[in-house]
């Protein structure tokens, strides 16, 4: 069940100073700077909008990338697009919590919206302590003072422990905005009412996430069935004694996940009637798909699956009554390697059973396919299979907490 948690419902809004915590995270071209997607942006927006009609005084803060990546840059741009998505002004001030940002935020009137600076320029905010450590972080001494209440809206990063995310629920009474309600409500919901069979496809390049699903799945005897694609099949069938030669084990061996093969080695000895790895997969030569049986492989980069696998996976997720997924099943933006991506999003989408998909790659990949047949599109990739795979988020556990600590109605 999910864990008790104030939400917008649960507040007095009117002249209420609001930190609210979002995932605006974006696509940023690495040539012109300019932002490439808004659809993180316009997710937080019903949000936003109801707490400025409610005359709040809205205070968002927000990350883009991390340091080291070329799209870690400024907020002002997302602040110019989402006053265009909500048709009203968007304040910004680049400062997080300085004095600047203090005083912006003291001369808000209610009904307006002010949008801090990349809170990731806080060199803190990388960090990942426990929540008691991160409320005595300088940004949440500074800026809990000077607001009521705090919202959390970001559930794409509900599994991280840092100052933004755990620090201020800490400190102040808080609650879950509609994003992250919407997510807890859905999710929960699945892992407590499981119907059978049920079965988990598994891909991506975050393989520790996906083994940690794994694990749990199937030692809680959840998982009638684990499909496995993109890299984390590569990783289950060399555990298997498969030769995915050279090229395709030096991509995993860069990565450092060398102490995944030998867990997948482990679970395919434990659980092989669960544990499903490709028949046949597709590399990439000179741009072009070619498909090879496993025990055939050339030394080429895997790219996607092979077709009978894409048949057999399709087969039994049509016959599932509870889908988890969760990455894509190869390099599907690279033209000609899209099919095992989207042949299985379009089982998921028209299988009767209940279905979940995980967000990043998967979710976009949906999205842009039109897919309507999916129970719930997940916002948080990390989050949803950190969550599903029995894991406690702590920005929601603080959440929880925040209730036994504060009354927010009289």
């Amino acid at each position: 069940m999910a864990p008790d948690f104030y939400t917008i419902d649960d507040l007095e809004l009117d002249g209420k100073t609001v930190l609210v915590r979002v995932d605006i995270n974006s696509p940023v071209d690495p040539l012109t700077g300019l932002l490439l997607d808004d659809t993180r942006i316009r997710l937080h927006s019903d949000t936003i909008s109801e707490l400025a009609e409610k005359g709040a005084k809205t205070v968002l803060i927000a990350h883009q990338s991390r340091p080291g990546k070329n799209d870690f840059t400024t907020l002002q741009q997302h602040a110019e697009t989402l006053s265009k998505i909500l048709k009203m002004p968007v304040g910004y001030v680049d400062d997080i919590f300085g004095s600047n940002a203090r005083e912006a935020i003291s001369t808000l009137k209610g009904g307006e919206i002010l949008l801090l600076e990349n809170v990731r320029f806080y060199s803190e905010e990388i960090l990942q302590r426990k929540p008691l450590e991160q409320a005595e972080t300088h940004m949440v001494r500074l800026l809990s003072p000077l607001a009521d209440y705090f919202i959390n809206d970001a559930f794409a990063a509900a599994h991280r422990s840092q100052p933004s995310m755990v620090g201020f629920a800490m400190k102040m009474p808080s609650a879950a905005g509609r994003v992250m309600e919407k997510e807890l409500k859905a999710l929960y919901s699945a892992v407590s009412n499981v119907k059978r069979p049920c079965v988990y496809v598994l891909g991506g390049v975050k393989v520790d996430d996906s083994i940690m699903v794994m694990e749990n799945a199937l030692e809680a005897g959840s998982a009638d069935h684990i499909l496995t694609t993109g890299l984390v099949a590569n990783i289950f069938l060399w555990g298997g004694g498969v030769n995915i030669r050279k090229q395709n084990k030096k991509f995993i061996e860069d990565r450092e996940y060398c102490e995944y093969v030998k867990k997948a080695k482990n679970l395919c000895k434990k659980f092989k009637d669960k544990i499903l790895a490709p028949s046949d997969l597709a590399v990439c030569k000179d741009d072009k798909r070619l498909e090879y049986p496993v025990e055939k492989l050339p030394n080429l980069p895997i790219f996607d699956l092979g077709t009978e696998t894409i048949t057999e996976y399709a087969r039994i997720i049509r016959n599932a009554r509870t889908i988890f997924a969760n990455g894509p099943a190869g390099v599907f933006e690279k033209e000609g390697f899209n099919q095992g991506t989207e042949d299985i999003l379009n089982a998921i989408s028209s299988s009767p059973g209940f279905s979940i998909i995980g967000g990043g790659h998967l979710a976009a990949a949906a999205n842009q396919m039109g897919l309507t047949g999916i129970s719930h599109i997940s916002s948080g990739g990390g989050a949803s299979i950190n969550l599903i795979a029995g894991v406690r988020l702590p920005a929601v556990e603080v959440l929880r907490e925040s209730v036994l600590k504060n009354k927010v109605k009289n």
